[in-house]
């Protein structure tokens, strides 16, 4: 008897067991993808306890969204774009952060894109694989933008970073007849000239670019315009010397960037700053081949131009064209005023110092009576070799805006080949030495006409 009752005690217990444990694995909810796609069932027994919260499969909490999962290939030949589209916009309106993922090991072909904000909160677009365009002109659809090939618009708070390649298939549109260097002596032939900027950034802010390699770019490689709060860290640009308007970073209208421990190397300008621009540091670049570090071109078609607080520091630029210039065209007004080029290490470059206010892309430009003020400007402890097929230092300045307040302090620069040393070369510039300067720069004018420069600031 007693027994029985223990018998029946241990089969009521088994038995209410068995009653919560299917009731509870019926009433498991099993969150859902976005994807589209449904997590395998678990075969693992549930516990007598309430089970944690199974941990998100992202870092720092955020959500991933593989292009993969919205049916990217990844073979570099079938088109990926709507599935780069498709991870987008699912991560933009994901309510915390979202990481959009182009993962290692795969190389994605897409199309001239916009990726359009704003997000619902900050995005991260991790790329660790390859992304390219389509092979060049003939490639292209004929209803894409040949412009642009991929736009960032309206973003705030995004990164755009990993350890991935893009390649922009550069080859056939510098190969265009229009190129400057497929005429004789750099001129150009008629045809078809468009060719896409790499990677811009439009009317966004609070943009981080951090650790990608960018190689030949069919145009700019990174273009900002109208943009705000950028960071930009630990970037490798190329491209081969000779393609044509490769400027590895153009910044337009765009104020509070950051440009840090990068290399650039490719046909145009390294980092260009165009109209707009202020409050631009620049530190630790090493430049070259290339056609250096550039504030302008400013004033074409008789614009106005207003570029200030800008430092360029810590750097180093070898075998280019030139190396720490302003370029203005004649007929232009506003103002570049507030700059500093510092601990700067030139290596066989070509125009070291330059400040080029007749800058013109033919022979046939005339000379006009306005001009962009070129005042407040500081070279302080740049030294190196350059090309002696010209001067260290060279100040063209406008005849009838000329350039003041220049500062030079602890230039020292020498022939990188020879014992040549060419006398600088000054027109109409108006400065002061603190030091003895290698070669000497006895050109500068003392002084200037406090009233123009006052009155040219005050318009920006």
């Amino acid at each position: 008897m007693e027994y029985s009752r223990v018998l029946s005690l241990v089969f009521c217990i088994l038995a209410c067991c068995f009653f919560f444990s299917t009731t509870q694995a019926r009433s498991h909810k099993h969150s859902k993808h976005k994807h589209g796609h449904a997590r395998p069932v678990s075969q693992i027994s549930i516990s007598p306890c309430p089970s944690p919260e199974p941990a998100n499969q992202t870092n720092n909490s955020s959500s991933v969204f593989d292009v993969r999962s919205f049916g990217a290939v990844g073979n570099g030949i079938a088109d990926d774009t709507e599935a780069f589209k498709a991870a987008w916009d699912t991560a933009c309106q994901a309510e915390e952060s979202a990481v959009v993922l182009v993962p290692y090991g795969y190389s994605f072909m897409i199309q001239s894109t916009i990726f359009t904000g704003p997000c619902q909160s900050r995005l991260v677009f991790q790329v660790d694989g390859t992304i390219t365009p389509p092979d060049g002109p003939d490639s292209w659809p004929e209803n894409n933008s040949k412009r642009q090939w991929l736009v960032f618009y309206r973003i705030n708070g995004m990164s755009l970073q990993g350890g991935g390649l893009i390649h922009g298939r550069g080859e056939n549109w510098w190969n265009l007849p229009c190129k400057p260097h497929k005429g004789a002596n750099g001129t150009t032939l008629s045809g078809p000239c468009d060719s896409p900027i790499a990677i811009r950034f439009f009317m966004s802010s609070n943009l981080t670019v951090q650790g990608l390699r960018i190689k030949n770019s069919p145009q700019f490689n990174f273009r900002f315009d109208n943009c705000r709060d950028v960071h930009i860290e630990s970037i490798y640009i190329t491209a081969p010397a000779l393609s044509p308007n490769t400027d590895g970073i153009h910044i337009e209208n765009t104020n509070n960037v950051k440009i840090y421990n990068s290399v650039v190397s490719n046909g145009d300008d390294c980092v260009s700053i165009g109209s707009g621009s202020y409050n631009v540091d620049i530190k630790n670049i090493t430049c070259g081949p290339s056609h250096g570090i550039s504030i302008g071109s400013l004033g074409n078609h008789n614009s106005r131009a207003c570029v200030s607080n800008i430092t360029v520091r810590d750097s180093v630029l070898k075998h280019s064209d030139n190396g720490v210039r302003i370029k203005t065209w004649q007929g232009g007004s506003g103002a570049v005023s507030g700059v500093t080029f510092s601990n700067l290490h030139m290596n066989n470059v070509r125009n070291p110092i330059i400040i080029d206010q007749f800058y013109c892309l033919t022979k046939q430009c005339t000379n006009q009576s306005s001009a962009v003020l070129v005042s407040n400007i500081i070279y302080s402890n740049i030294k190196g070799t350059y090309d002696i097929r010209s001067p260290a230092m060279h100040f063209a300045c406008s005849d009838s805006v000329p350039c003041t307040n220049l500062t030079l302090s602890d230039v020292e620069l020498l022939p990188d080949q020879g014992d040549l040393i060419l006398d600088p070369f000054c027109w109409n510039a108006y400065g002061d030495l603190q030091t003895l300067t290698i070669p000497p720069v006895s050109c500068l004018m003392e002084g200037g006409p406090r009233s123009l420069l006052q009155n040219y600031l005050d318009h920006c």
